[in-house]
């Protein structure tokens, strides 16, 4: 296989060129563990590696002595900085061979996160596609796999997911997958404890009916991507056309999974991957799909997919395992797109995504935090009640991943146990802050908003339910700089919630909807 040329080097990203490293003194070592921190930071505690590529991106080569060379001393900057290297690939030069290397961070503290919700059709087999990822067996065709990861008996029972749970497939710092090895590769406090790298799947119904849910899931959480189910015996059919249109909305970057390749003859399969593609191409979507066959096309697409331009597209059959390694190959290198370090200094915040009474605990919230960091003992602000007030409660323990630790910082998903609070006071959508912030509730904000789809008019007076971060609440048009709003108009409105005040802040993004009404907005300005 020969590649062809790389575009020039960057000083900034996770992607370094090297031709060569010959017998390095001890301050040229220093220099390339120093580099390879920058890279790895860059990259969230991931980096790419080209050897024997030219800083012009020309790929020169090497023959087998200078590759084990230039790898040698690499590993030893690698080793310095607690870092491992694995072979993505090799390719060929004009003088020799060419490496693609993955560095990864050997986890410290945390692992690195990727969060990944997978929205789909219903049927279109997510749950089966997610327990086959994270337990490494496969699926009897019958809805074994996915009696593994239901949450409760009605959904075992319908065979339709209708809650949000989430679920976890570990790597160590070689690419290797940690659950496979583990007595129960579900357990998530195992799984957490052993990866360097975590993908968390945040299973989320596909009926219509659970669209609510849905939507929480999506906007309640700050995903790095969305995995999209299509089902070859199909097609790109129902909620899946919806789902597409939220992440457009979201601005999330997304691959599509057809599953079910087995049930189904090659040509209905390559006329739902046709479907796909005219989709995709579309005027308003206008993404770049890229069929993945072979290793060469995973690591294209994993290092492209943060510019939201091109959608990957694998082909996966979880009763006979067909596809599933370009899958977990590309979940691997698949780096984290948001970078949770810059916001470990900021004040701490985090909504309340689902409320617990634990027995001989007390009140425990849990939600995803998205600034800052937390610890034991710390006094936070809960609310806003609906008084508009924020009361002072102290963290009396934390569990992240249901491992009990001492802080948790900002891109992890929290479990805090509250003290000063009783279950009945604490709402779904409140927001936890930190002790020194100034928090004010908010009545009515003022927001540009895009009518997706509506089959009359929207006047003064409309109430349709906003869904912002983990808040679900109707909101009533109480101002218009253009009125009536059809289908594909964009203005910008006042609105006011209707129930009681909540804690939102300007450059939020929010989606709504009122029966077959759908649209979305982003806040300008809080009142």
């Amino acid at each position: 296989m020969i590649w062809k040329k790389l575009s020039k080097e960057k000083e900034e990203g996770n992607i370094e060129y090297k031709l060569k490293i010959v017998k390095p003194d001890k301050e040229r070592i220093e220099k390339l563990a120093s580099q390879m921190r920058y890279r790895l930071r860059e990259g969230g505690g991931e980096a790419i590696y080209e050897i024997g590529v030219s800083n012009d991106g020309t790929l020169i080569g090497l023959s087998e002595e200078e590759i084990a060379e230039t790898l040698q001393w690499l590993e030893m900057a690698a080793e310095k900085i607690g870092a491992k290297i694995s072979i993505l690939r090799e390719g060929r030069g004009k003088r020799g061979k060419v490496l693609e290397l993955l560095v990864r961070m050997i986890k410290e503290d945390f692992p690195i996160y990727v969060m990944i919700p997978v929205l789909g059709n219903v049927d279109s087999g997510k749950s089966t596609l997610i327990s086959v990822l994270c337990s490494g067996e496969l699926d009897d065709g019958n809805g074994l796999a996915r009696s593994k990861v239901v949450r409760f008996l009605h959904e075992l029972k319908s065979g339709r997911t209708s809650s949000i749970s989430s679920h976890f497939l570990g790597f160590d710092e070689i690419g290797n997958i940690v659950n496979y090895n583990l007595v129960t590769p579900l357990d998530e406090a195992e799984v957490f404890l052993n990866s360097s790298k975590l993908v968390c799947f945040v299973d989320l119904g596909g009926h219509e009916r659970y669209l609510r849910t849905t939507l929480k899931g999506v906007t309640g959480r700050s995903p790095d991507y969305v995995m999209l189910c299509v089902a070859a015996n199909a097609g790109f059919i129902g909620t899946a056309k919806e789902h597409l249109g939220i992440t457009m909305v979201l601005k999330i970057p997304v691959f599509i999974v057809i599953t079910k390749i087995d049930m189904v003859p090659s040509e209905i399969t390559s006329r739902v991957i046709s479907e796909v593609v005219r989709i995709l191409k579309k005027p308003g979507i206008n993404k770049i799909p890229i069929i993945v066959n072979e290793i060469d096309d995973v690591i294209v697409a994993a290092r492209n997919m943060a510019s939201r331009r091109i959608v990957p597209i694998f082909l996966v059959s979880n009763t006979t395992g067909e596809g599933l390694d370009l899958l977990r190959t590309f979940l691997n290198v698949l780096p984290p797109r948001l970078k949770w370090e810059e916001k470990l200094d900021k004040p701490f915040k985090m909504y309340v995504e689902e409320k617990f009474n634990v027995r001989g605990v007390g009140t425990v919230v849990s939600g995803l935090a998205l600034q800052g960091e937390v610890k034991v003992d710390d006094y936070m602000q809960l609310g806003p009640f609906r008084d508009g007030s924020f009361r002072l409660v102290r963290v009396r323990s934390i569990h992240v991943n249901r491992v009990n630790v001492d802080k948790a910082v900002a891109g992890q998903e929290v479990c805090l146990a509250l003290r000063n609070i009783s279950y009945d006071e604490v709402e779904k959508g409140m927001c936890i802050l930190g002790k020194n912030a100034t928090p004010k509730a908010v009545r009515s904000f003022k927001a540009k908003v895009t009518i997706l789809h509506h089959p009359t008019t929207i006047k003064r007076g409309y109430q349709a339910v906003m869904h912002i971060h983990t808040i679900r609440q109707s909101a009533k048009f109480i101002e218009m700089e253009k009125e009536p709003l059809r289908t594909g108009d964009t203005a910008i409105v006042k609105l006011e919630f209707c129930f009681k005040p909540e804690y939102i802040c300007e450059g939020d993004w929010f989606v709504f909807r009122e029966g077959r009404t759908k649209g979305f907005g982003i806040i300008l300005k809080v009142f």
